[in-house]
């Protein structure tokens, strides 16, 4: 458990008795959560638990997506105008939005283009008096380049805001419905500086979204409340609590009994226990995500290609599919998705070849092996439904070419922080997509910028690589983005810094009872869920 958590989890538990009971009713929605979340602040948070806790909960961004066509929509802004080269973007800001409320602070405004220019300015500008707030590192900010993208951003009046860019991009509308891009409150930021206590805006945040954070037991639970006031119309469930439920065997039962309503993904092996009872029903949403094992190329011997192209053909993909992900999941082969623009249908794809992996470890120098280890996930996720099965079977096949996996595991935050610092040999990751841009996975994952950020988990700088993935955002042209992906996807299956190998679907599951709940692109949606 880190310090930092630890400290947050005292904060919050302290606001409210430890002993406060919690059941579930028609005013109650209880969510077996998956982890702890890293922070509530989505801009410095970078997991799925943490997203859904906070920027999913607690916040709103400019745009949100259709969940059908995966298009811009508005949300906090109403329309958007683009200048004709590309480089000005001016939002339109709706109008009569209400902040929630804490012990700390109530608003005295609504929502408005300072809190824009705020939420912008303290990732971009490292002078910024709140950039170093809780050592944030804004890692998706500036994975998908918006530091150095991002020119200006200004106030034109209190319901306009204007960037001017650097140079067009493809992918910069997309990117203001990421969890990072969630609105904070400029009123609430500047009292807590002035108060001497800015750890609050992260720590007990406000935001304009469906729900208010009440208390938080590190480990345990989340408590929210609903905002009265929502701008999207009335929140049904009044109380939503967060019961932080790690083990997947562990959620199905608080389900069975009816001490959570809703469970995120549920193991393959349990869809049939979840459809034969009348109570519970399994949800499917189609979705753009890859899982993969990313070997760390600055490290021995993964810095040679022919290390990595022999793994490839020594894992049986095929094996772990059908044993692990049943009908969840397909063989994946590119970190685009299939059902994406810029996913190279003709792509090849390593074949399962113990023998040509052989092969290719002697020319390596390596004809008798050599020893590392396989970091494996604590979470379950639509892309990696059973890290610790899917490292097993991968041990089992590279041992019959020699190489020993030492299979190893950590707390899911320092999983995370250990992978950014590139202390694993190979660790097993996914992605699920932000915004529906292709970019979020070709050049988020494994651009040569992504390296200091940490989401490049194979820590994989290939200069022509990263060219081609950049000219890509320049192009506005979908067909010729397409052709662009095509090429950069031929240079990753030739230098394979990855074994890609699921494309998965989303699943989850709830009491039959509940309704309204959703999960789309933009992941999880409380504000209309009811328990009838």
């Amino acid at each position: 458990m880190s310090t930092g958590k630890t400290l947050l989890a005292l904060a919050l538990s302290a606001l409210l008795p430890a002993s406060a009971a919690w059941s579930a009713n028609n005013d109650t929605l209880i969510y077996c959560s998956e982890a702890s979340p890293e922070s509530f602040n989505p801009q410095i948070a970078s997991s799925g638990p943490s997203f859904v806790a906070s920027s999913q909960v607690l916040y709103n961004r400019l745009i949100n997506f259709d969940p059908v066509k995966n298009t811009p929509i508005p949300s906090l802004a109403t329309e958007w105008k683009i200048s004709p080269d590309g480089l000005t973007y001016t939002f339109t800001l709706r109008q009569g939005v209400k902040f929630n409320s804490n012990k700390f602070f109530k608003p005295t405004r609504d929502f408005n283009a300072d809190d824009v220019v705020f939420s912008v300015l303290r990732q971009k500008d490292a002078d910024h008096p709140y950039h170093n707030v809780s050592q944030g590192s804004y890692e998706y900010f500036h994975d998908v380049g918006l530091d150095s993208l991002i020119k200006e951003v200004k106030k034109v009046d209190d319901y306009h805001v204007q960037f001017v860019l650097n140079e067009p991009n493809a992918a910069f509308l997309a990117d203001w419905g990421m969890d990072f891009a969630s609105i904070l409150s400029a009123e609430y930021a500047d009292a807590m500086l002035k108060k001497g206590t800015p750890d609050n805006v992260d720590n007990w945040p406000i935001g304009t979204g469906p729900y208010a954070l009440q208390q938080y037991k590190v480990d345990s639970l989340i408590r929210y409340i609903a905002n009265p006031n929502y701008w999207d119309g009335e929140v049904p469930t009044k109380h939503l609590i967060f019961s932080i439920t790690p083990n997947v065997q562990t959620r199905l039962a608080k389900l069975q009994t009816n001490e959570c309503q809703i469970i995120p993904a549920p193991s393959p092996v349990q869809f049939a226990e979840i459809t034969k009872n009348k109570d519970l029903t399994l949800h499917k949403v189609d979705a753009l995500n890859v899982g993969y094992l990313a070997f760390n190329t600055e490290k021995k011997p993964f810095d040679n290609v022919l290390v990595r192209q022999a793994l490839n053909y020594a894992t049986d993909k095929q094996a772990i599919i059908k044993a692990v992900f049943l009908d969840s999941g397909t063989v994946a082969k590119s970190p685009i998705p299939p059902n994406m623009l810029g996913f190279d249908k003709n792509l090849k794809d390593y074949t399962y070849d113990p023998e040509k992996a052989k092969a290719l470890l002697k020319q390596a120098g390596l004809e008798k092996g050599f020893e590392a280890t396989l970091w494996s996930m604590p979470v379950q996720r639509p892309y990696n439904p059973n890290s610790r099965r899917i490292a097993e079977m991968i041990q089992s096949d590279w041992a019959k070419v020699g190489v020993k996996a030492k299979i190893v595991s950590y707390e899911w935050g320092e999983y995370l922080s250990g992978m950014r610092k590139g202390e694993h040999d190979t660790a097993l990751f996914g992605w699920m997509s932000d915004n529906g841009d292709p970019d979020n996975f070709a050049g988020t994952l494994l651009g040569c910028g992504s390296i200091k950020s940490g989401s490049n988990a194979a820590r994989w700088c290939n200069k022509e690589y990263d060219g081609i993935v950049k000219k890509a955002l320049l192009t506005s042209d979908p067909a010729k983005r397409a052709a662009l992906y095509g090429q950069a996807q031929e240079i990753y299956f030739q230098q394979a810094p990855w074994i890609a190998l699921a494309n998965g679907k989303t699943f989850y599951a709830t009491r039959s009872n509940v309704t309204g709940y959703s999960v789309s692109l933009m992941g999880s949606d409380f504000s209309k869920t009811k328990i009838n």
